[in-house]
């Protein structure tokens, strides 16, 4: 049990966390979506109440450097954790280096089962380092020589989201030479398919199946358009669907005197080299259950399958990992429930997972006392309905606000981030607009609750939409003129504000320069009148 507090009895009312997903703060207004978004609400907040900025990125969410953005996973898991864990990209590169991957049961096996046959590599191809970073493919595809396999393919999921939207090139072309001066006679590696990663394969949340079924097909069938190499079938599409960036370019095949160059078969190995969770389940479940019936998979090759890490550690999926996860514990939801304290987690299922899964530690089981609700999300690109769910997330978390049941809500709006990621400033700040209109909405029921709540970010998007040249600092142009759109998260700090008409002005927020995502639990928990749980990190609520 989480000690009471010795001198505040907490508030009487819920309290409430509400996640702008994407919404990060910068100083530069140049394509910050956030600052030119009319925004009423968030105005007056940042205007008349206690707020301060959080760092949501880098080294404050288990990230190896401060070099490296934020996401949404690393941010659930730092916010409902209260603490930080090394994270998946820093957990992969450090078990590389120190060369403990390589000796691992799950490592030698995918060598052993790829040994009369081929080792294929599926993952998102860039050093976004969100997903995953080209760097660990290199040194798996180096170690598999090393080791005297014989057969790599590659495919190559385009990233242009968590780099610039048309930077695919700029990875292949140099891993086509790296391939190359690798391969020799008794060594032959090549990429053999590929697509964009919103278009084929890295579907998350049973959003839209029909795009593993498409990866699926690509991957593993050789089914698709056919061409002689990868950067030639990059140039042919952008040729001929002209405007679409690298995430949203069509499925193809590498082929060789008109035959796929690299199908999987039955007695080849398969890595899925994504460390992040979200978009690797579907293709796993696809791999590794006998019943699988989301789509007809045609073919059902007998293969040893492997993750980076293990995607979701209660489901098991999936059953072998080359990188044992962070051992998550002692989460807010944990000890929260563990005092009966009654919680409700709400969001669109773009971010469900993100307020469920990962906000309880890659978690997939409710605590005591947990209610979720999930707003199906639309199948259509965000920039096209840039509100998507806010107002249903707004109506279900007033219906829970006013029931009275929950003592802590939480719920995550993801229109800055997903509209953020299409690159249409227009779009981001309607998205921006639509979550500030359910917060005009949802905060007058938390004062009638009596209540508090807290309202942040896991990380920015919507903060940076154009990609800014670092010499003249004004935004980068395309060879067109027009202005080069970003869709990666940026590294600003993230609000956080303290929404207070309860206690009469007694409460505000500490400015710590440390302040990090992984000091909500801790500020919630003074809140409800405990003492912060001894692994997490300091509250922001400063009292008197």
């Amino acid at each position: 049990m989480l000690k009471k507090h010795s001198s505040f009895g907490g508030i009487k009312g819920p309290i409430l966390t509400i996640v702008m997903d994407g919404v990060g703060i910068s100083k530069n207004e140049q394509g910050n979506a956030v600052t030119f978004a009319r925004k009423p609400i968030l105005d007056k907040l940042f205007a008349k109440y206690p707020n301060i900025t959080l760092r949501a990125h880098g080294t404050a969410v288990g990230m190896p450097s401060d070099e490296d953005m934020g996401n949404s996973e690393v941010g659930h898991n730092a916010i409902g954790a209260g603490q930080v864990y090394n994270q998946g990209a820093a957990l992969v590169a450090d078990s590389i280096k120190a060369g403990e991957l390589w000796s691992r049961d799950a490592w030698k096996e995918i060598v052993k089962g790829a040994t009369n046959g081929t080792l294929h590599f599926i993952g998102l191809f860039s050093d976004g380092n969100v997903h995953s970073h080209i760097d660990h493919l290199k040194a798996m595809i180096a170690q598999a020589k090393k080791e005297g396999l014989k057969r790599v393919r590659v495919h190559a999921l385009l990233d242009g989201r968590d780099v610039p939207e048309t930077s695919a090139l700029d990875y292949v072309e140099p891993f086509e030479k790296f391939c190359s001066e690798l391969s020799d006679s008794s060594f032959d590696v090549c990429i053999a398919s590929g697509g964009g990663r919103m278009k084929i394969t890295m579907d998350r949340y049973e959003a839209n199946w029909k795009m593993v079924e498409l990866g699926w097909q690509t991957h593993i069938l050789g089914e698709g358009d056919k061409f002689e190499s990868t950067s030639l079938a990059i140039k042919a599409l952008r040729e001929k669907f002209k405007g679409t960036i690298d995430q949203d370019l069509p499925p193809f095949v590498i082929a060789k005197n008109g035959e796929p160059v690299g199908t999987i078969q039955d007695g080849d190995s398969v890595v899925f080299f994504n460390f992040r969770g979200d978009r690797a389940i579907e293709i796993t479940r696809a791999f590794e259950e006998k019943s699988f019936d989301k789509f007809d998979r045609k073919r059902y090759p007998k293969v040893t399958y492997a993750g980076m890490l293990q995607y979701d550690g209660d489901l098991k999926l999936p059953s072998r990992f080359l990188v044992p996860p962070p051992a998550i514990k002692n989460t807010s939801g944990e000890w929260f429930a563990k005092c009966g304290i009654t919680q409700y987690a709400c969001s669109e299922t773009q971010k469900f997972g993100h307020v469920t899964y990962f906000w309880n530690g890659n978690r997939s089981g409710k605590f005591d006392g947990e209610t979720y609700f999930e707003v199906p999300s639309d199948v259509i690109p965000f920039e096209q309905r840039p509100w998507m769910k806010s107002a249903e997330i707004a109506d279900a978390v007033i219906e829970a606000l006013k029931s009275g049941k929950y003592n802590t809500l939480r719920c995550n709006f993801a229109n800055g981030d997903m509209v953020g990621h299409t690159g249409s400033f227009r779009a981001a700040t309607m998205a921006v607009e639509a979550v500030d209109l359910a917060l005009a909405r949802i905060l007058p029921i938390v004062d009638a609750m009596g209540g508090v709540a807290l309202i942040t970010a896991d990380h920015g998007n919507a903060d940076e939409m154009y990609e800014i040249d670092k010499k003249t600092k004004e935004p980068a142009k395309n060879a067109d003129g027009s202005i080069k759109a970003k869709t990666a998260h940026t590294l600003n700090p993230v609000p956080f504000i303290l929404y207070d008409n309860v206690s009469g002005g007694k409460l505000s927020l500490k400015n710590l320069p440390s302040a990090g995502l992984s000091n909500i639990a801790a500020t919630t928990a003074n809140l409800l009148g405990f003492e912060k749980h001894e692994s997490w990190d300091e509250s922001l609520l400063a009292m008197g």
